[in-house]
């Protein structure tokens, strides 16, 4: 019988049975945990299935990449070309920044460093989370890593890895701050999604670029119009976002398709028609000629050349939707291409025409299907900024589940593809925050700055995520690691170096929003950790319950009591505070404990912990549920539903399993685990304290025979309970800093804390809780 529910470091080692399931139970076990663990890998497609899935990755993966033609050369020269060598380095530089990084860098190695099929930075620090203990909320049990899609890889003791591994764990400081560079990352990509109308990765500047086209052949039209049918145009896109990316993605391919035959059959035109000769650019030498003759603004050009890899971190985070083999084809045969053809014949173009470098893309259009293009160049931006927002959507889904955003809603548009989802709140936050760019700037050249700045802070968090990646995860060898290393830093930093000249003219927007969003991020997961910690400390044992004795007068009432609770150990603080201001307690108890890990998915059968807490009499469980970043939320229309069928069927085989083990925890599709605690020599002699509720009612008459030792079925016992009524009770806590914290504490958590906890979704909201079925207990603590 197991004894009591405390979990410290000695009762972790002694009892590696707790959460198991006898293997006799369930023969094919074994089998079963072989087909889920084949079901989460990489499938083998057909030929005809991948240049399907290639074509519909199209609309979704490369809009952002493929609409850098619009602007590229005119923030490469904002005032103009001085020689036409000039151009010629600057097309050198675009056609290996392609290759080096989007080509190279991502589709070839950072893509596959993806978590199950998952990208983006926060499928990275997931991965790094699995192989290090770097994880900053301490609420995993090495039951978690059972799980058939909690892989991980072992390592020497004395290897390159394990050292790494022991560095990064030696420091709490080096935890937070690996967190925080993800957090950073992540933060700089909403920040570029929100930079509005019309340039590439996360939305905006797309639009802009392309309505831009309507002054070519209309010069007398004011900038506001242009502004305006931008705003409108953006409108409209945030407007459709809750049909999501599924419904619309076949729409959006052959659009995306259509952009890129025409950019590349443009861009041979125009080779042909004007100058072949800027195929030289080929060669590296020039890009040498180019940096040292200083024309052209030389280095703080580069700025507008870094446009053109734009959306290649669209590129990764957008890897959920199809399969790695599926965007490397379409990458390799028409994306990559077609971007090379494109740049060529703008800069073919440009030699003969240097004023026009303003209106390049729409200037070297042949005037016969100039308006066709300017359609489809509209068409195209709308379908990138569709890309990076579902992006953004992703990103803030990943926070949630690492607990560093406020609770929002988060709805699943579609029940075959996990990653597809729709967040209200941040739909209408980013829509507001880009017409607000869009008409503050109206500047095409200073919205190019911005979201210069804030990709290429993406690319550097990238690249250290991948060295730990390598090391930890990969275990290559350390001069591979450094090779990666060495070239991924020496473009990127350049890079950089260029933007951050450039961060007055624009490219400090990006760092302003993402500062707010990360402080905003950091407040919220310091107040989750603290009242984690504050559960974790304030926790009581099973014995002080069960010794409350008569002088309480302690009852049990009809019905089943939900205890929502962050611990997956212990009974938590709110309960204890519960019954010492009102003794009584439901007839049946359950502590439910919702967590995610860090994986991708939890498979169905495997995702709810059942176990049993105190003697049998006494009906207490607790339930754990786990959830992967990209499952459905919390909110399950069905949860309470699955928690009950768990619970009558972990009830079900304890009842089978009597008589076979001597351990009484239990899960419900696990394997055993070391040795049973049928040595626990601990009694319960308080158990006739318990006295039950009186009542004239049939099931309150079966309630009190139960727990008086009258012999019933206990899944009849718990359907009547569960018929009596189901109240589900959550606590309330209030956060405070103490009177004597500094002062950027008190506004952090007596703020901006507390002002995010009034705004965010409640408990009761997530959980689909029906209000007359609500109980809610307050507490205050503080840090």
């Amino acid at each position: 019988m197991e004894c009591g529910d405390e979990f410290d470091a000695e009762n972790e080692t002694a009892r590696g049975s707790m959460w198991v399931l006898d293997q006799k139970l369930d023969q094919p076990m074994d089998e079963e945990a072989g087909r889920i663990k084949n079901m989460y890998r990489e499938k083998k497609f057909s030929a005809l299935l991948l240049l399907r899935l290639a074509f519909q990755s199209l609309g979704v993966v490369y809009g952002d990449l493929g609409t850098s033609p619009l602007y590229v050369f005119y923030n490469t020269f904002p005032h103009g070309i001085e020689d036409s060598e000039d151009i010629v380095g600057a097309l050198s530089l675009i056609i290996y920044s392609l290759t080096l990084i989007p080509l190279l860098k991502y589709v070839f190695i950072v893509c596959k460093a993806n978590d199950n099929g998952q990208g983006g930075t926060l499928a990275l620090y997931s991965l790094l989370c699995r192989h290090a203990k770097v994880k900053t909320i301490p609420n995993q049990h090495r039951t978690d890593e059972d799980l058939t899609t909690y892989s991980r890889s072992t390592f020497h003791e004395h290897s390159l890895a394990a050292k790494t591994k022991r560095w990064l764990e030696a420091h709490a400081f080096r935890r937070k701050a690996l967190l925080i560079l993800v957090l950073v990352g992540n933060c700089m990509v909403i920040g570029d999604g929100i930079l509005t109308p019309a340039i590439s990765e996360h939305g905006p500047i797309q639009v802009l670029s392309a309505s831009g086209g309507i002054k070519v052949n209309h010069p007398k039209m004011s900038s506001d119009v242009v502004v305006l049918v931008s705003v409108v145009i953006l409108v409209c896109l945030f407007s459709v976002q809750h049909y999501g990316t599924d419904k619309v993605g076949w729409l959006f391919a052959p659009i995306v398709l259509l952009w890129f035959v025409m950019i590349g059959g443009i861009g041979i035109f125009n080779i042909y028609k004007y100058d072949s000769s800027v195929l030289r650019a080929f060669s590296p030498v020039y890009i040498y000629r180019y940096l040292r003759s200083g024309r052209g603004e030389g280095w703080t050009s580069l700025g507008g050349i870094m446009l053109s890899i734009t959306g290649t971190e669209a590129l990764f985070a957008d890897l959920a939707h199809f399969p790695l083999s599926a965007i490397q084809i379409a990458f390799t045969t028409v994306v990559f291409p077609c971007l090379l053809l494109a740049y060529s014949g703008q800069a073919a173009y440009l030699m003969e025409n240097k004023e026009h470098v303003i209106d390049a893309f729409y200037r070297s259009i042949p005037e016969r299907v100039y308006w066709p293009m300017f359609i489809i160049a509209t068409l195209a931006a709308i379908v990138a900024s569709q890309a990076s927002i579902s992006a953004t959507f992703s990103i803030i889904k990943q926070a949630l589940a690492l607990g560093c955003f406020p609770r929002v809603n988060v709805v699943h548009t579609s029940k075959k593809f996990l990653g597809q989802i729709y967040v209200p709140d941040m739909n209408w936050i980013i829509m507001l925050l880009c017409i607000a760019v869009t008409a503050g700037f109206r500047n095409q050249s200073q919205i190019g700055n911005a979201y210069g700045t804030a990709v290429v802070i993406v690319m550097l968090v990238t690249t250290l995520l991948m060295i730990l990646i390598m090391l930890l995860v990969w275990h290559c060898h350390w001069m591979l690691v450094l090779l990666f290393a060495f070239l991924s830093l020496v473009v990127e930093l350049t890079y950089f170096s260029a933007v951050l000249l450039k961060v007055n003219q624009g490219g400090w927007v990006p760092l302003v929003i993402a500062s707010a969003f990360l402080v905003i991020m950091c407040v919220w997961h310091y107040g989750t950790v603290k009242r984690y910690e504050f559960e974790m400390h304030s926790k009581v044992s099973m014995a002080w319950i069960l010794g409350l004795g008569p002088s309480l007068g302690l009852v049990r009432v009809p019905g089943i009591g939900l205890v929502y609770t962050e611990l997956a150990s212990g009974v938590p603080h709110i309960f204890s505070h519960f019954i010492t201001n009102l003794p009584a307690i439901h007839s049946v108890v359950v502590f439910v404990c919702v967590k995610y890990l860090p994986v991708y998915t939890v498979p169905e059968e495997e995702r709810f912990l059942v176990k049993r807490i105190g003697p049998k009499n006494f009906h207490i469980f607790r339930c754990v549920a786990r959830y992967g970043y990209k499952d459905l939320h919390k909110k399950d229309e069905d949860f309470e539903k699955k928690l009950f069928d768990s619970l009558f069927m972990f009830v079900r085989l304890e009842s089978m399993m009597e008589g076979c083990s001597g351990s009484d925890d239990y899960s419900l599709y696990g394997q055993q685990m070391g040795a049973s605690t049928s040595d626990c020599d601990l009694t319960f002699s308080s158990v006739e304290s318990i006295v039950p509720a009186r009542s004239q009612t049939q099931i309150s008459n079966t309630i009190s025979s139960t727990i008086a030792d009258i012999e019933e079925d206990e899944l009849e016992f718990l359907s009547k309970c569960r018929d009596a009524g189901v109240v589900h009770i959550m606590g309330n806590t209030v956060v405070r800093a103490r009177r004597e914290s500094r002062i950027y504490k008190k506004i952090a958590i007596d703020y901006i804390y507390a002002f995010l906890r009034k705004i965010c979704r409640g408990n009761s909201v997530i959980f689909n809780v029906p209000h007359e079925s609500l109980l809610s207990v307050g507490q205050i603590f503080f840090v």
